[in-house]
């Protein structure tokens, strides 16, 4: 594969990602950045950042490389979390690279693209000319300038615990033993920083049992992917031993959070989405604040909306997709927005997600009620869930054909984001969606009985399958 060819492969919807032997190469990162600093321009300077894998050093060097080449500066703040990026993008109202690919495998890198204030990226939004960029810097090499960039290197970390310190007081909350599982990923630096006391804050009514502290891109212990139930086994089993109030999981570049309560039992995203936008609904409100948005995506609980609602706000429904929502959170300068995945995006970090954020606002709202977590994650899940199922397809438009002829006089139908049909009662919801790299079609299903969602997704997968 040459490296133009990597481009095309690497360069996703909205990210870089790719194999770090043979397509996301030293030589493509540096064609990259100079890419990136060419659409951005060069009056702000450009932060790197990067995660624990052990690509990620080098691969920074040479976007930096590629952006001071074009002559911008480069203020280099290290190993953080992807949030952590975003909040220096942010604060210091600089374009920013983050170096990490999330969840996946060690064998992967990965690049997150934001313009000034942490503003998200897509192809639509410059990314695909960033690619086509790069691609001709492969061919022709980078053009030099008269005066290449400098270099800085800073450390935000002290100033980003900080500011979620003051977005979220946890200093009255009752005491709460929590078990963290960092997945050997960035939360294993990030959370002694914003939950201890390891960047110079005062201690808080929170004692912490690591799990996995120790950042190693390897991943000895585990996949840094709480979605996936068999990565949470441990964290579940650890609550339990330890008789903890509940445990927070991480994922490998620490942008989101799952929560299991103190029987070790999961709480759905929704679920915390409910919380959260709760908690955020109440507070602006009682500033003063009267027109009052909060997003969800599509596949969201109807729990989300309900609470949304019964709180005095908008729920605003979107697609699915961190850039999509991002974008959203602008246009209606909503207070608040979840995902079904994990993802939470708050208003007063710049528009973007923050799983350490949410989780602030959990322990809140836990620590302020003698309530154990099973009972306020119970309160926020009346509704019986498939959780998202995967079918690879080979003919996605003729299974797509088939669920709308047999659901069609079922529901009313509608494709904001792939097929969702929602209940002429009311009383359950499907959603297909086709993927946008892979031949598969997820499916989510919601019922306010469990029987009736099992019917529904068995019914939905024979024809998906068929």
């Amino acid at each position: 594969m040459t490296d133009a060819d990597a481009l095309h492969a690497i360069v996703k919807a909205y990210d870089v990602r790719g194999l770090v032997d043979g397509q996301l190469t030293p030589t493509v990162v540096r064609a990259l950045g100079a890419a990136f600093a060419d659409e951005v321009g060069t009056e702000a300077p450009i932060v790197i950042g990067f995660d624990m894998r052990p690509s990620s050093p080098e691969l920074a060097d040479a976007a930096a490389d590629g952006i001071r080449a074009r002559g911008g500066d480069v203020v280099r703040i290290g190993l953080c979390s992807t949030d952590e990026s975003y909040f220096a993008s942010g604060s210091l109202a600089a374009p920013a690279i983050m170096f990490t690919a999330s969840h996946n495998p060690a064998a992967y890198n990965g690049m997150k693209l934001s313009r000034a204030g942490a503003q998200a990226m897509s192809l639509d939004t410059g990314l695909a000319a960033i690619r086509d960029r790069a691609a001709a810097y492969l061919e022709s090499g980078i053009p030099s300038v008269d005066s290449p960039g400098s270099l800085v290197e800073r450390d935000v970390l002290g100033d980003y615990a900080a500011h979620l310190r003051a977005l979220v007081d946890l200093s009255g909350i009752r005491p709460l033993k929590v078990v963290v599982d960092a997945a050997n990923g960035m939360g294993g630096m990030t959370v002694p920083a914003v939950l201890g006391t390891e960047a110079g804050l005062a201690a808080l009514p929170i004692e912490i049992v690591p799990m996995y502290f120790e950042l190693d891109g390897t991943f000895p212990n585990h996949e840094a992917n709480p979605l996936e139930p068999k990565n949470l086994v441990d964290l579940q089993a650890a609550v339990v031993q330890h008789d903890a109030d509940l445990g927070l999981a991480f994922d490998g570049d620490a942008d989101r959070c799952f929560v299991v309560d103190e029987h070790g039992a999961a709480v759905s995203p929704s679920a915390i989405s409910a919380i959260v936008a709760l908690r955020e609904v109440r507070r602006v409100r009682a500033e003063g604040e009267t027109d009052v948005v909060v997003l969800h995506n599509l596949i969201s609980s109807r729990i989300v909306p309900e609470t949304i609602v019964a709180a005095g706000a908008t729920p605003v429904r979107t697609r699915v997709g961190h850039s999509l929502i991002k974008g959203e959170m602008a246009r209606t300068n909503a207070v608040f927005g979840g995902e079904h995945s994990a993802h939470y995006y708050f208003r007063d970090f710049y528009g973007a997600d923050n799983g350490m954020l949410a989780a602030m606002h959990v322990l809140a709202e836990l620590g302020a009620s003698a309530e154990p977590m099973s009972a306020l994650g119970d309160r926020f899940t009346p509704y019986a869930a498939s959780g998202e199922i995967n079918s690879t397809v080979h003919d996605v438009p003729a299974a797509y054909a088939r669920i709308v002829e047999a659901f069609a006089h079922d529901g009313v139908l509608d494709e904001l984001d792939g097929l969702f049909i929602t209940a002429h009662d009311g009383t359950w919801w499907m959603s297909v969606r086709p993927s946008n790299t892979e031949p598969l079609l997820r499916l989510n299903v919601e019922a306010e009985e469990i029987a009736v969602m099992e019917h529904l997704r068995d019914a939905a997968l024979e024809l998906i399958r068929a």
